[in-house]
């Protein structure tokens, strides 16, 4: 059987692409509150009313999904206690200033429904009915927070009871998404001695961290596929192209040889700020000479 392999000659521009789209990670609120008081009836606060700030040294997270549909907030009071919110938009759409009617219970609201739930200090709702009202809200990359403010009610069981409270969150602006850069040299070796093909190129980043790299070589000579993969890590420093090599070991009994092989390549790192896997990926070329 005649293999036939097309070699592209022309470099592809590395490209950057979020490998994830997860939730951010709760990340600590810079600025904030939130509060509560419900009436006699209402169970989550029994009738109580209750107040938190980070002013207070009471401990605030948040955080979005990745499409801005939902914002969740938690508590960690000075004093012990710990609640919950969740804001929903219903399926389908982003959280904009504006008023959310016709909640039920997150994440079990039905998809053209907002979702809504205040629970925490051991209680929380089976069923709720209420509403909340964004008046402003600003998301950053990957469920960044930074700002929020927002009023919500609630009625647990189908009572008529209500619980009534607000959140606020301001953050300071994001911190840049990681960004990585790829290249990889356009010359390489086959050794003589074990077959295998050297491999080398830097990486870029704004951000430190290790960046793992792996890819894929094949080479046709004599109508034979020859195939191997590479893999290896770097460390990566702003502002300085961090170098690196691979070596690539055929997979078939046949060594990689002088001449033409076509090398996929991929790097990849973990955006210290969101908590997401970042890649970069290009397919080159490359001459391999006799090492």
């Amino acid at each position: 059987m005649t293999v036939v392999l097309s070699l592209a000659l022309t470099l592809a521009t590395g490209t950057t692409v979020l490998a994830s789209t997860a939730a951010q990670a709760q990340a600590p609120v810079e600025t904030g509150s939130l509060s509560f008081s419900g009436d006699a009836d209402d169970y989550i606060s029994g009738g109580r009313s209750y107040s938190y700030d980070t002013a207070s040294q009471d401990r605030l997270t948040a955080s979005g999904n990745a499409d801005n549909r939902v914002i969740s907030v938690s508590v960690d009071g000075a004093n012990g206690d710990w609640w919950y919110l969740d804001l929903a938009a219903p399926a389908g759409q982003t959280l904009t200033p504006g008023e959310y009617t016709g909640a039920t219970r997150y994440p079990f609201n039905e998809a053209a429904e907002p979702g809504l739930s205040l629970d925490g200090n051991g209680r929380g709702c089976n069923t709720l009915t209420g509403s909340f009202t964004i008046s402003n809200v600003v998301f950053g990359p990957s469920g960044y927070v930074q700002t929020l403010d927002a009023t919500y009610e609630q009625h647990c069981e189908g009572g008529s009871a209500a619980l009534r409270g607000e959140v606020h969150i301001n953050n300071p602006a994001p911190p840049a998404e990681l960004d990585l850069g790829l290249v990889v040299a356009l010359d390489g070796t086959a050794s003589t001695l074990n077959g295998k093909a050297t491999l080398h190129g830097t990486v870029s980043c704004n951000a430190p961290v290790e960046v793992t790299l792996s890819g894929h070589v094949t080479q046709v000579k004599n109508r034979v596929l020859i195939n191997g993969t590479y893999s290896t890590s770097v460390d990566c420093e702003p502002g300085t192209p961090a170098a690196w090599t691979a070596r690539s070991t055929p997979t078939g009994t046949t060594p990689f040889q002088k001449g033409k092989v076509e090398v996929e390549a991929q790097a990849s790192a973990l955006d210290p700020n969101y908590g997401v896997t970042v890649t970069a990926a290009e397919t080159v070329v490359v001459r391999l000479i006799k090492g």
